[in-house]
């Protein structure tokens, strides 16, 4: 009989909190699953690392996955789970139709962690400064990622720009998705914290996975675009850029004769988040939640960003910073964050607003938690209510199934 409370969570990669934002999104919502007395298991294709969790100093169990072999198909008989949890669209793609197949009572959860097309397509019409077209759903990427979604009973939303883009400019159905960002303790509250003032704290700062194509473009940027005007007006300031996995060709663009200095990864982010004055985001494309921001304001630490970097963070609510798109402008306003004291404490502060008012972890795990149970009683309804994702199941059109079969076949021939 099905363990009502098993989860198993299929992971493009293991989770490292302390390289990306992804890695936060995914720790949360496994420690989201153990709150509510979930027993899951964590199944991945990929290897470990040396920045990720031990999930299993948690009590998940971890286990390696094979792609194209039908030993996923005893396993998941074996496990029988209540809920499985897609992390990203890739992992439905490759496990979806036999979970479908052999656990049809599960539900399907995707964790989009942010809308890869989206993403893809800003960063293919940079050069045009096209924030969102409808032209975007040409891409194979995007046609992949919305089938995975009519796929899955449910998919979590990071970002209300992009449920906004999913619901109106595509119709997709809100009954099929949930908007869950990136949260803070229910009980935060920045101010009360022993953060360093702004006397304290000094120079500049930019963090963010090097693996993660926006945050490589933007460092490049920064050098290029940003820097050279910013250090001539603060001759005193450095600025410091952290980051996992930053290759060679990253940390040559050190430039200390410049006070332009790349480290690479670094062991604890909010202590260095917290000791500079202000964060800079020049993002130029991307998507999702920016997990940089969210450090910053949890830190204090008041940021100058593009509204790619803003986006879906703020709302109505005024930002922990200035946000601006046009680089005079930008720099202008870092310059003047930078400086200004009394400035620079309201910057603070508003983060600190933002991250209590809209970000409240009590919330948005309530929210997660009624529609597994309105989920969990009436899933067939649900289902029949999705006829795309009806069709999509359908054996004619998996043509994911059917290469995996072909592969299967192949490996166990050669």
């Amino acid at each position: 009989m099905k363990d009502s409370k098993t989860l198993l969570c299929i992971g493009w990669v293991f989770p490292e909190p302390k390289s990306s934002a992804a890695g936060t999104r995914m720790l949360q919502l496994l420690d989201c699953f153990l709150e509510q007395g979930y027993d899951i298991t964590f199944g991945t294709t990929a290897n470990f690392t040396e920045h990720a969790v031990d999930l299993t100093k948690k009590g998940i169990q971890v286990v390696p996955l094979q792609l194209n072999s039908d030993s996923f198909d005893t396993f998941i008989l074996n496990l029988n789970p209540a809920v499985v949890l897609f992390d990203r669209f890739m992992t439905e793609e490759q496990f979806g139709w036999r979970v479908a197949q052999h656990c049809p009572n599960a539900i399907r959860i995707l964790d989009t962690e942010d809308l890869h097309f989206l993403r893809k397509s800003r960063e293919k019409h940079l050069k045009s400064k096209i924030h969102f077209s409808k032209q975007f759903i040409n891409s194979d990427i995007a046609k992949r990622e919305i089938a995975s979604l009519y796929r899955c009973d449910l998919t979590l939303i990071i970002s209300e720009v992009e449920y906004d883009i999913l619901t109106r400019d595509f119709q997709i159905d809100p009954s099929l998705l949930l908007y869950i960002p990136l949260w803070v303790e229910s009980d935060f509250d920045g101010s009360t914290q022993l953060n360093p003032s702004f006397e304290q704290r000094q120079h500049f700062i930019f963090i963010g996975n090097f693996l993660h194509a926006p945050n490589a473009n933007a460092v490049e940027f920064l050098k290029s675009n940003v820097w050279p005007r910013l250090s001539r007006a603060i001759p005193e300031a450095v600025l410091h850029i952290y980051g996992a996995y930053a290759k060679s060709k990253h940390l040559s663009l050190s430039d200390p004769k410049n006070n332009f200095l790349v480290h690479g990864f670094v062991e604890d982010a909010h202590a260095t988040i917290s000791a500079a004055r202000v964060m800079l985001a020049p993002l130029q494309f991307g998507a999702g939640l920016k997990g940089k921001i969210f450090d910053a304001m949890s830190c204090g630490t008041p940021c100058m960003m593009t509204a790619i970097a803003a986006e879906g963070i703020f709302g109505t609510l005024q930002p922990n910073g200035s946000i601006e798109n046009n680089m005079d402008e930008f720099v202008k306003r870092a310059i003047e964050l930078y400086s200004n004291p009394t400035l620079w404490k309201t910057a603070q502060n508003h983060g600190f607003d933002v991250l209590k008012m809209r970000f409240n972890s009590k919330v948005f795990i309530q929210k997660l938690y009624e529609k597994i149970n309105q989920l969990s009683q009436d899933l067939e309804a649900h289902r029949l209510q999705n006829f795309t994702g009806i069709l999509l199941q359908h054996h004619s059109l998996q043509s994911t199934k059917y290469l995996s079969k072909w592969i299967q076949a192949k490996n166990k021939i050669n």
